[in-house]
């Protein structure tokens, strides 16, 4: 089908790889554990679990009939990693991380069948039939992680080993895929944004074409549910321009909904940006944890109904929180507007790091807001069970090894006219405006102290805008310029400072990431009469060992929320004393920091009653 109009849709810009650098603190910390145990934890059981193995089989390099190892789409996992390995080398280089690159491409590029074709399920298992079962064989989601690893390592080394391959297997999708072709659909989408960015790294328009297939194509009944689930598990019930309430499986409706604003943007399909913008302010207002977690229902990992928001049953899986801040980030570029910066922040600091122990070498595939006394473990993926070091579906745990390293793109952005600062940490950031070369260094100790100082290092002799998201949560913050207080206006928003800056110049903002009591919708029945801890973005929660009362029959008084400093705690957190209604303290922790020691009783939320 044609495209609509080429005129893109873009407020903001992402900066340049490498313009923007986390120098220090939170992220850093939970970067570099990621880099150091994380990434080479995964490069061992990648291999224990026979995942390379797979490949080499595929490849010829050993022989094919001793079987397959995993699920169909464990191809995947090695390229969300080998997608991780190149952004971390962006970072620094490794001679480690670059002999895992050069092998794994190897390996990867002698599995690729001469038309371009890839998959070791489909070449081990099925005798190389392909896309026999789009309903459930991901063969296009495979391909999809293979495309965005691919543009990965050619943004971050210049290596275009992989680029090669991916668009070879790219033109083959061209070629069977579409109008007078085969008409048809992945069961879990991921294609669409892995086609647009391979647009936007080779300016092939077929790329793009082929994406925006995929997103118009949805709804019409291409695909025939799997077993009890109807055709909204796999986001197949309505045509994507005409959905307004999330539905299904949580991850693939978030990959779909990502998909389709990167093709509403390269397209300049307004209606569609607009469909997609109504069903995110739904997912926040009626279908969002308090930690920016997703997916409250174990049964086809999906979505709720408004306000089904339990926290004993919630899913919330890793991958789940990870495409939502994938989305959520294309919206922010589409809009400039703050909200989704907001989420992002919300479900990186909670939802996706909860997701990794502070060791970085065990996992949670579901993240609970509450586990009860004498819960039982009768799932692997419970949380219960404990974080594991890795799964049978192993989705999650490359995927947060990826995010964590490009998490320096998500710091900032430009536009023509300035920079906006988004998310708070220690960074230099550096950007290309009409009006000359901007340099910046951020210096703060968020999320644990809410002071952000940012020091002008490089300018032009014309006026230009600095940006300063303000969180919704921050009402009360202050801002000043070379001390001279500035206003700020509401929070949820910008701070837009427009000026012609110097070299040395200093701007500090003050944000309450003070303690506060969150109340909950009074829709969500499941916690209705309870409160939850907040400070600054960190959502809070109480684990049994820190209290000397049954947590399941705790409830919690008015009175003041204490802040005491514990940097031998947890890898250095902050904790929260909450007066109980027995006249003890109970003691908060942050959420993503739950399960690092044992595991037992934990809950959220807390009677209030």
């Amino acid at each position: 089908m044609p495209l609509r109009a080429q005129r893109q849709i873009a407020a903001r810009r992402p900066l340049r790889l490498g313009a923007a650098t986390i120098t220090g603190g939170f992220w850093h910390d939970r970067r570099e554990t990621n880099r150091t145990s994380t990434i080479p934890a995964a490069a061992r059981r990648l291999e224990e679990a026979g995942t390379l193995r797979n490949l080499r089989r595929a490849a010829g390099h050993e022989p094919a009939g001793d079987g397959f190892a995993g699920k169909l789409f464990a191809d995947t996992d090695v390229y969300k990693w080998l997608e991780a390995v190149a952004w971390e080398q962006a970072r620094s280089a490794s001679a480690e991380l670059a002999e895992w690159q050069k092998t794994t491409n190897a390996l990867v590029e002698a599995a690729q069948e001469p038309d371009g074709y890839l998959n070791s399920y489909v070449r081990l298992v099925l005798g190389g039939q392909r896309f026999g079962d789009l309903e459930k064989g991901h063969e296009l989601y495979c391909a999809g992680h293979l495309l965005q690893a691919a543009v990965a390592q050619s943004r971050a080394t210049g290596d275009h080993t992989l680029l090669a391959v991916a668009t070879r297997f790219a033109d083959l999708l061209c070629k069977t895929f579409g109008p007078g072709r085969t008409e048809g659909v992945d069961g879990h989408p991921l294609i669409e944004m892995a086609l647009v960015e391979l647009y936007r790294e080779t300016g092939t328009s077929a790329y793009l074409e082929l994406a925006s297939y995929f997103v118009e194509a949805r709804g019409h009944g291409l695909l025939e549910p799997p077993g009890h689930h109807g055709p909204a598990y796999f986001q197949d019930h309505l045509p994507v321009r005409d959905v307004r309430t999330l539905t299904g499986h949580a991850v693939r409706a978030l990959y779909l909904a990502a998909g389709a604003t990167d093709v509403a943007v390269e397209t300049g399909d307004q209606e569609l940006l607009d469909a997609l913008r109504s069903s995110w302010q739904t997912m926040v207002e009626s279908q969002t944890y308090l930690t920016g977690g997703v997916g409250s229902r174990w049964y086809g990992e999906a979505f709720g109904d408004p306000f089904e928001l339990p926290p004993d049953a919630a899913y919330c899986e890793t991958c789940a929180a990870i495409a939502s801040v994938q989305w959520s980030w294309r919206l922010l570029l589409a809009t400039g507007e703050s909200q989704y910066a907001d989420l992002i922040e919300r479900t990186l600091y909670n939802a996706v790091i909860s997701g990794v122990s502070l060791t970085g070498r065990e996992f949670f595939y579901v993240n609970t807001l509450k586990v009860r006394n004498n819960a039982f473990a009768d799932d692997q993926r419970s949380a219960v069970a404990g974080r594991q070091p890795w799964f049978g579906t192993a989705c999650c745990p490359p995927n947060v090894m990826r995010t964590l390293s490009s998490l320096d793109q998500l710091i900032a952005t430009s536009d023509d006219d300035g920079v906006q600062v988004h998310l708070y940490a220690p960074a230099t950031v550096a950007a290309e405006l009409a009006a000359g070369s901007v340099g910046l260094e951020v210096a703060t100790r968020y999320p644990w102290h809410g002071r952000v100082t940012v020091t002008v290092t490089g300018s032009p002799a014309q006026p230009w805008t600095l940006a300063l998201r303000l969180p919704a949560w921050a009402a009360g913050c202050t801002a000043s310029v070379n001390g001279i207080a500035q206003p700020t206006g509401p929070a949820g928003r910008m701070l837009e400072l427009r000026r012609t800056w110097t070299v040395g110049d200093e701007v500090v903002l003050d944000l309450p990431v003070g303690a506060r009591r969150t109340v909950p919708d009074d829709r969500i029945d499941s916690v209705r009469g309870c409160v939850a801890i907040e400070c600054g973005p960190l959502v809070y929660c109480f684990e049994q060992v820190d209290q000397d009362l049954v947590l399941d029959a705790a409830a919690v008084s008015a009175g003041d929320l204490v802040e005491v400093e514990r940097p031998d705690l947890l890898g250095g957190v902050t904790t929260v004393e909450v007066p109980a209604r027995d006249g003890r303290m109970l003691t908060a922790i942050p959420y993503y920091a739950w399960a690092n020691r044992e595991v037992g009783p934990m809950t959220v939320w807390i009677d209030a009653r």
